[in-house]
């Protein structure tokens, strides 16, 4: 047998064994977040220590949700994800889940999960972190950041999952990408002027807070219009509506 032959049977198996990885990881996921009911999926870089003020809106924002009990879900590791996780686990009144992945050098989760998947691909663990949430807050981050941005915008644009709200924390961080959006990208047609409107940036978390009540409503709506009135997503989101009347 020649080397060339090894080499293809040697592929073949990596990728019998790469589908069954694949499948593992989307069970799991499926399997762990059915059930959870509506949540709010945080981004940002994970460089930021507890010093830093975009660490510590993350962290008053997601507990405030959280109190309202909306669940927090982020990548599982530090900085931002930490921030969000924290808030949510010291609010105690929703899940604070962390959706991890495996890597060479290990990426340790957070201490504040109350929920913990981790994945081998990271397109698995980002159907997961985008599938169950009503909105994305998005704070500075870098290329990791950017890339779950921009996918975002392009599932939503797509239609390729329901309408979501997409907000930035940070209008200075993200004054000069926002603003090449709506000239450069706008102006060349590559985008539609409407599709500017996918993005809220700001950084009035009480305001954030409202706009979230409003898509919630919107999303139950959507549901109910498809047909998933009886899963335990769809009640769990009609109870947490009924939450927010009786507060």
């Amino acid at each position: 047998m020649t080397s060339g032959t090894f080499h293809i049977k040697d592929t073949e198996h990596s990728n019998v064994w790469s589908v069954l990885r694949i499948m593992s990881d989307f069970t799991k996921g499926f399997d762990e977040m059915k059930a959870v009911g509506p949540c709010i999926t945080f981004f940002g870089s994970a460089r930021f220590d507890a010093s830093n003020l975009y660490y510590k809106q993350a962290n008053t924002l997601a507990k405030k949700l959280a109190d309202q009990g909306y669940n927090i879900v982020t990548g599982g590791a530090s900085g931002i994800m930490e921030a969000a996780n924290k808030g949510a686990f010291e609010s105690g009144k929703a899940e604070s889940i962390g959706l991890n992945i495996s890597l060479p050098s290990e990426q340790d989760g957070n201490k504040y999960t109350t929920k913990s998947i981790k994945f081998d691909y990271f397109f698995a663990r980002k159907v997961m972190l985008v599938k169950y949430s009503i909105a994305y807050v998005i704070f500075p981050g870098g290329f990791g950041t950017l890339d779950e941005l921009f996918e975002a915008l392009t599932l939503t644009q797509t239609q390729k999952i329901n309408k979501i709200s997409i907000f930035l924390v940070g209008t200075s961080y993200w004054a000069k990408l926002l603003d090449f959006i709506k000239t450069t990208l706008v102006e060349h047609k590559t985008i539609d002027a409407a599709d500017v409107e996918l993005l809220t940036c700001s950084d009035d978390l009480d305001f954030i807070a409202q706009q979230l009540e409003k898509r919630l409503i919107l999303h139950v709506n959507d549901l109910k219009e498809d047909g998933f009135c009886e899963t335990q997503y769809y009640k769990k989101a009609i109870q947490l509506i009924s939450n927010e009347k009786e507060v």
